[in-house]
């Protein structure tokens, strides 16, 4: 059998955010983010090959995203995406959710799901992050922060590997404008990374 019978195939990635209040209702943030592909490629493989690190552990929060001039116009800064050292702009916060951690205090509400529907060649990974009304430790006691550079008013967060050795490797990231977290509201994060089969070809 020569080279041009091989069956090829892809994988394509894409992840989606929704930050909202559950007590409330309110959607602060609906969007696709950008994925880190050299380092979702070294997760694949570890997670595959049972090597004790790279599936999705924490969620990681910064707010070095953007910028405000005196005119209240925001600048977007390009989402960090290339090089395995890769990380927020200015990382403030970190929730471990791998409800499989002894590290997660409440496995109930940050946690990972697998959504697949049978038939399908695409797999959801749901990972819901909750920042209840006591976290983080040092906030605001109300939403109405003018400065977005306060520590918890956030513009960027990402998911990071499990590395046993210390700050696994970013392996999403997405850029928005400034929300803040306080004690006077709840917030949820679901980001949703899709891990698609693309179809497989022959070349004749």
């Amino acid at each position: 059998m020569t080279d041009k019978f091989l069956d090829k195939q892809g994988i394509f990635l894409e992840g989606h955010v929704k930050i909202h209040d559950p007590s409330t209702g309110e959607v602060l943030l609906n969007k696709r983010n950008a994925i880190h592909y050299e380092n979702m490629s070294i997760a694949l493989a570890e997670s595959l090959s049972n090597a004790g690190q790279g599936w999705v552990h924490e969620m990681s929060f910064g707010n070095g995203g953007t910028s405000l001039d005196p005119t209240g116009i925001i600048t977007y800064l390009t989402p960090n995406s290339t090089g395995t050292n890769a990380s927020l702009y200015n990382q403030t916060f970190a929730k471990v959710v791998d409800d499989r951690s002894v590290n997660n205090v409440d496995p109930a509400r940050n946690k990972i799901d697998i959504r697949h529907v049978s038939g399908t060649n695409y797999t959801d990974i749901l990972v819901t992050c909750l920042l209840d009304y006591g976290e983080p430790d040092g906030q605001d006691a109300f939403d109405t922060a003018s400065n977005t550079e306060s520590l918890y008013v956030f513009d960027e967060l990402g998911l990071r590997g499990y590395d046993p050795d210390g700050t696994g490797r970013l392996l999403t990231h997405v850029i928005f404008h400034p929300i803040q977290k306080s004690l006077n509201r709840l917030v949820q994060i679901d980001y949703t990374v899709r891990v698609q089969s693309l179809t497989g070809f022959n070349e004749g």
